[in-house]
């Protein structure tokens, strides 16, 4: 079993079940580079309030340094026999110190607690990945715009209630994913504004050395621009609250739910217009797979998994919702378990926007398949019609509503609408006529009308109506 920072009052040793039950190296490893980054900040306060000298401080920070180096460059492997990642460093610390050195090695944790560190830690991990799922959402929106800009002319049919409505521009059916991605963009945008990183002493009342801290945080993130670019960090305002407070992950995993949901409601979209039912949209074969009995499948796995992870998501923010809600101050050991559901949503978003990214700019569009059915469904042009009436005749919509409503009863009755005969289609009203019908219920007409209305600029003027 490996060393402790802790246990100078206990007499009997740990129970070996309940130290595997309690460990978190198995995960919070992935904290290491910012626990580094923690305990240089330390040691740079120590120094200035003369509890390290300036060798001592920078025989420390070299060892931290070397320490840092081998997992920026991925080639740092948590020690699994440690009870947490701090316990990790600090031992390596000790070893690269070396054996004479040891007691300045010790020196390391003074009057810390590894309830602050492990607040700092996870603020950092939350502000780095933070701004690499901002990275990614920029490059769906790339991959969106790249789909549309080779489908500009495309329009498609839309649909309400899962029910056919109107035709429109394949571009802004993309635009609408583009906008929900776009909001979220926006909110993790606004959850980095302000984003503060705390640092303070103690576990949770502030220490004998607490007013050297705005002045070390300064000096030290001057002196390492690169490694702290972007980062702001204050000192505590109120170190209980600093030490207990979630809210962040807690507002980041409801952020990240809601971009789930927008993936998941995108992937359910691609899957039901890929389906021969529909068959829209042809998915890339990269991202699909087969079945083991029936040779002819073609299944779209990539986005079954991206609407399944959905119920992950979710349930990671009620996991920490739940762990929180009844907690008194300040730090207790049931915060250690909302490290795995940041995680896991984190890492899920990540790989889910990196795979998009590829998988969107792979879909075509069946335009064959798509052209016909805007061609032959003349029920998907029956608001033209209607407003038509309202606009060339001055009917009210409530009365252009039933004219037309009663003409698709009629077509669907027939078979077509081509088959209702003009002294039929005069009864609904007198200047109906099949001449009339065929030049509004058609893509063309529905184009020069729609030109603007998608983008919320109202109908657009001098566009001639048909006699």
């Amino acid at each position: 079993m490996a060393k402790k920072l802790w246990g100078g009052r206990f007499k009997k040793e740990i129970d070996k079940d309940f130290f595997k039950f309690q460990k978190s190296i198995h995960y919070d490893y992935k904290l290491a580079e910012y626990d580094i980054y923690h305990s240089r900040f330390h040691v740079e306060l120590l120094e200035k309030a003369n509890i390290l000298t300036n060798k001592e401080a920078t025989a420390l920070d070299n060892a931290l340094y070397g320490i840092l180096k081998q997992i920026l460059e991925g080639k740092f492997k948590p020690d699994l026999s440690c009870e947490d990642i701090h316990t990790d460093i600090q031992n390596r610390v000790e070893k690269k110190i070396g054996k004479k050195a040891i007691k300045l090695a010790l020196k390391l944790h003074t009057l810390r607690s590894r309830n602050a560190q492990i607040a700092f830690d996870t603020k950092s991990y939350c502000k780095k990945k933070n701004e690499l799922i901002c990275s990614l959402l920029k490059g769906l929106k790339s991959s969106f715009d790249h789909l549309a800009r080779i489908n500009k002319d495309i329009y498609i049919p839309s649909y309400t209630h899962t029910q056919r409505a109107q035709a429109i521009p394949f571009r802004d059916y993309l635009g609408a994913f583009t906008l929900m991605f776009k909001r979220d963009y926006e909110r993790i945008e606004k959850f980095l504004q302000d984003y503060f990183i705390d640092i303070g002493p103690g576990t949770l009342a502030n220490s004998s050395i607490s007013d050297t801290y705005q002045k070390a945080i300064e000096n030290l993130v001057n002196k390492h621009k690169k490694m702290f670019r972007d980062y702001s960090y204050k000192v505590m305002e109120n170190s209980l609250d600093a030490i207990s407070n979630r809210d962040f992950i807690i507002e980041l995993l409801s952020i990240l739910s809601i971009l789930q949901m927008h993936l998941s409601r995108l992937a359910e979209d691609f899957i039901l217009y890929s389906t021969k039912e529909f068959n829209f949209f042809n998915l890339p074969e990269e991202f699909c797979t087969g079945s083991s009995l029936m040779p002819h499948k073609k299944n779209p796995d990539f986005l079954e998994l991206v609407r399944g992870y959905t119920g992950r998501i979710y349930g990671n923010l009620i996991s920490v919702l739940t762990t929180m809600k009844g907690l008194p101050l300040t730090y207790n050991r049931d915060m250690q378990l909302d490290k795995e559901p940041l995680f896991s949503s984190v890492e899920i978003i990540e790989d889910e926007l990196k795979i998009m990214a590829k998988f969107i700019k792979k879909v075509t569009i069946k335009r064959e398949v798509v052209e016909k059915v805007l061609e032959e469904d003349r029920t998907l042009y029956a608001t033209e019609l209607a407003d038509w009436l309202v606009r060339k005749h001055a009917v009210s919509f409530k009365q252009a509503h039933d004219i037309v409503g009663k003409i698709i009863i009629l077509t669907e009755k027939k078979g077509g609408i081509e088959k209702v005969k003009d002294v039929e289609l005069k009864k609904f009203y007198p200047e109906l006529s099949q001449s009339v019908i065929k030049q509004i219920m058609n893509l063309k007409y529905a184009k020069s009308i729609k030109s603007l209305n998608l983008l919320g600029l109202g109908m657009p003027s001098g566009i001639p109506l048909p006699k």
